[in-house]
């Protein structure tokens, strides 16, 4: 499998869609742009969501140096998440990625009437 994650790293699109890919991690970004937000937020923002699943795509984010986990030593804990700087640079892509999925939604409905 070495190979194929080198040839992942050697191709920029498919290493940008293995970063941001998956269900989940296109909402998690675009709910944490501009913004902190603690689980539960993030979770409601979400709601089709499973909490092991929103733990997980965070996990993997915060690992891609993506977004940003802040713990405050506290009972309860206390946990936010935000982008870091890198994961900000990921606004134009996604309000590029807004604007292409409104205008295909349109496309569906008028074919589909």
């Amino acid at each position: 499998m070495k190979g194929e994650k080198e040839k992942r790293i050697n191709c920029p699109v498919e290493a940008a869609l293995e970063a941001i890919g998956g269900k989940w991690k296109g909402r998690i970004i675009f709910n944490l742009q501009g913004k902190t937000l603690r689980f539960n937020e993030l979770r409601k923002s979400i709601p089709d969501v499973t909490q092991r699943m929103l733990t997980k795509q965070l996990r993997e984010l915060e690992a891609d140096q993506i977004i940003n986990r802040k713990v405050y030593p506290e009972v309860p804990p206390k946990v936010e998440y935000s982008l870091t700087e890198f994961g900000e640079t990921l606004a134009p892509v996604f309000t590029a990625l807004k604007i292409w999925g409104t205008e295909y939604i349109r496309k569906l409905i008028s074919i589909r009437t």
